[in-house]
């Protein structure tokens, strides 16, 4: 028999997904109620309608009204399509004639259950009418060979609510594993899961008073080895008995496959990565809480590795590439998985080894070594590292606590990212790491304070170092220094909160605060007829880079009255290496208002000499480690010379940092370098007293 079915729903895409899943059947389709009932005219032989009661022109309900009335449409089967909110729709359709319902969004192996049962039932359906016409086939052939159960049933009693089983099929007994006398004597309800038989007894409740004539629903049936085995019914009501007993019949399918597969699927979404297929944080959380009292005894710790910088790479080589490459990692990673050494992807770019039963600390950087090893190999053209963390799982200690065991791991792998930016260094969790991370987070809690807006302390504050001209001996310049001093920490060093502001972005508004008490300064020196002298403020890759920092920057130096030619801002080469146009737009923007430029510590990071014709700067300070070199190499062989003469032919002045020593004075003076600082010169010093350091070199 040609099960023909009409598909009736406003969504295209809805009406799609069920036209592919119901391939094998033949299916039409309809866009709303005018056009139902057209197709249904013109086509006799369709014997099924999913309906959608929410459609325009002429909605489900008024479908179901008009096929009501009409006898030509008595053996059509209709199955609406309801959301899951709409019980009250699914009442009203059942009583307008409707045989089941579907709820939305329509999980399409239900849609494919329900249909088979429904076309198995209009096939029952034909075979018996063929009997009856043709007188070939009998009723009890068909029932006791129907590819599925069939129960008939007796309507229930005080005693029997749920009703008497009056016959079951050799399928039902198939699926339940009990005979028709034990079915008969238990009751279908002894055997039904605790957890469905109320909603099954409501819905039977339901049919034998009238208010629907079928019901469907997904159960499960306790086996009698406490198996379980789930099965979609659907039960009728058949014509009541002289009596005005409500007898019905059930159609029962084994869906337990199905429903296992559906279970595998989902459990493996929620155990594993979408992407590389990796264990995932959740599989990684219930296995340590697992193995923390399964596997008492063995020694087990946690490898983390930290690939935050790939993020570095999505601005040049776009998300996808990023994600392929991260796909190439989790693959080269995975050939050292043992089933004593299993590989996750707990976070985006983060993986983690769980090992278990290892020898000691030795082993565990064994394997670290190999495992950096293997991530160079893999992201050796890509110029970036990454940060490789080790914790080892204390017994008896917090070994239960899952997210202290995560955290501490992070902390370790991103320590070790933080202290070696370009390769893979290993990095084990101790107290000392700890007592580093509370005092990174008291140096944070510090500068979140001073960010704030009615902050008025002078925790943080600035020294000035002198840059003088060599030529004259006066001073030209000096070079702002951020401090910063707490009561609890004490005085903090620059390389120590800096970064740490950097990390957080805290540097935006600390570093406005280090501009706004400059330029306090360099009116403070106006004021004293020292307008003459310059101060040069450093700003980071983060300040230069976030939107309008040269129109805040200028906006300042209006506001306070200060001269843009007594303004000097110094930035690493480095930041050329994230935008070179757009840095360099940034710092031409800032030249024409007149503020001069300078490259600090020049030649200690990206240095191209060739390239620096092209950058927008006015001023070059040669990195400290070319200057402490003038003590240990003969003054014929080094470079530094060459780096003067190379940026006087490029059009710069040249700054000298770092001159301690008289011989490094002399060969800077020999080879005509414009400026230099250092503790020769003198040490950073405090707003007054650089005043009156200023004073004496008059």
């Amino acid at each position: 028999m040609q099960i023909k079915i009409l598909v009736a729903d406003d969504s295209a895409p809805d009406r799609l997904i069920i036209q592919n899943m119901l391939s094998d059947y033949h299916i039409l389709t309809a866009c709303d109620g005018v056009e139902t009932m057209r197709m249904l005219e013109e086509h006799d032989d369709i014997n099924m309608l999913i309906l959608d009661l929410k459609m325009p022109n002429m909605d489900g309900f008024e479908v179901l009204e008009a096929l009501k009335g009409n006898e030509r449409f008595r053996k059509l089967r209709t199955i609406v399509l309801t959301n899951y909110d709409e019980l009250e729709n699914e009442i009203k359709g059942l009583k307008l004639g409707a045989v089941d319902f579907i709820r939305k969004p329509i999980h399409m192996d239900s849609l494919r259950v329900r249909i088979e049962v429904h076309a198995a039932l209009l096939r029952a359906q034909e075979a018996l009418e063929r009997q009856l016409a043709e007188q070939k086939l009998s009723f009890d052939r068909v029932f006791e060979e129907a590819p599925i159960g069939i129960t008939i049933s007796r309507g229930g009693d005080e005693e029997h609510p749920e009703g008497v089983l009056l016959r079951g099929n050799p399928a039902y007994e198939q699926i339940t594993g009990r005979t028709t006398e034990e079915l008969r004597r238990l009751g279908w309800p002894k055997i039904t899961h605790p957890d469905d038989l109320k909603g099954d007894l409501e819905q039977l409740s339901r049919l034998y008073a009238g208010e629907i004539k079928s019901y469907s629903m997904e159960k499960r049936y306790i086996k009698p080895d406490g198996s379980i085995v789930w099965v979609h019914i659907v039960c009728a009501a058949l014509s009541p008995t002289d009596d005005n007993t409500v007898n019905y019949i059930s159609f029962i399918q084994d869906i337990s496959d199905r429903k296992k597969k559906i279970e595998n699927e989902l459990r493996y979404i929620y155990e594993h990565d979408g992407w590389t297929g990796l264990y995932n944080r959740n599989y990684l959380e219930a296995l340590l809480s697992a193995d923390a009292k399964l596997k008492k005894g063995l020694k087990r710790a946690l490898i983390g590795i930290d690939l935050s910088t790939v993020q570095l790479l999505v601005a040049n080589y776009g998300f996808q590439y990023t994600q392929n490459l991260i796909k190439r990692v989790a693959q080269a990673l995975a050939r050292y998985c043992t089933e004593s050494r299993i590989l996750f992807q707990p976070r985006e770019n983060r993986f983690v080894f769980y090992i278990v039963d290892y020898k000691d600390k030795d082993e565990l950087i064994a394997f670290s070594n190999t495992i950096a090893d293997t991530l160079m190999s893999v992201l050796v053209t890509e110029r970036i590292g990454g940060g490789i963390g080790i914790v080892e799982i204390e017994q008896g200690g917090d070994e239960a606590d899952i997210d202290m065991l995560l955290r501490r791991l992070m902390i370790a792998s991103e320590r070790s990212l933080s202290l070696f930016e370009r390769g893979f260094r290993t990095c084990f969790y101790d107290d000392q790491l700890e007592a580093l991370v509370n005092r990174e987070r008291d140096v944070v809690e510090a500068l979140n304070a001073i960010a704030e807006h009615d902050y008025s302390r002078d925790d943080l504050f600035l020294q000035y170092q002198p840059i003088i001209d060599l030529k004259t001996g006066s001073i030209l310049s000096f070079e702002a220094l951020a401090r910063l001093r707490t009561g609890k920490l004490g005085l903090v060093p620059p390389m120590e909160f800096i970064p740490i502001a950097e990390k957080t972005k805290l540097i935006i508004p600390i570093g406005e605060r280090v501009i706004v008490k400059a330029l306090q300064f360099l009116n403070r020196l106006k004021e004293l007829g020292r307008d003459d002298v310059n101060v040069s403020i450093n700003i980071s890759a983060i300040q230069l880079l976030n939107p309008g920092c040269a129109d805040r920057l200028l906006e300042l130096i209006r506001k306070m009255q200060v001269a843009p030619k007594n303004i000097g801002i110094e930035i690493t080469e480095s930041v050329f290496a994230a935008d070179f146009e757009h840095i360099n737009s940034i710092l031409q923007e800032l030249r024409d208002a007149g503020i001069s430029v300078a490259i600090d510590d020049f030649g200690s990071g990206y240095s191209s000499l060739a390239r620096e014709k092209e950058l927008k700067v006015d001023c070059i300070k040669i990195a400290k480690q070319f200057i402490d070199r003038l003590l240990v190499t003969e003054r014929n062989r080094a470079i530094t010379g060459d780096i003067i003469s190379m940026s006087h032919r490029l059009g710069h002045r040249v700054v000298a940092e770092g001159v301690e020593h008289d011989v490094q004075l002399k060969y800077l003076k020999d080879h005509n370098c414009d400026m230099v600082q250092g503790y020769l010169i003198s040490v950073p010093l405090d707003e007054d007293d650089a005043i009156r350091f200023l004073e004496r070199r008059r």
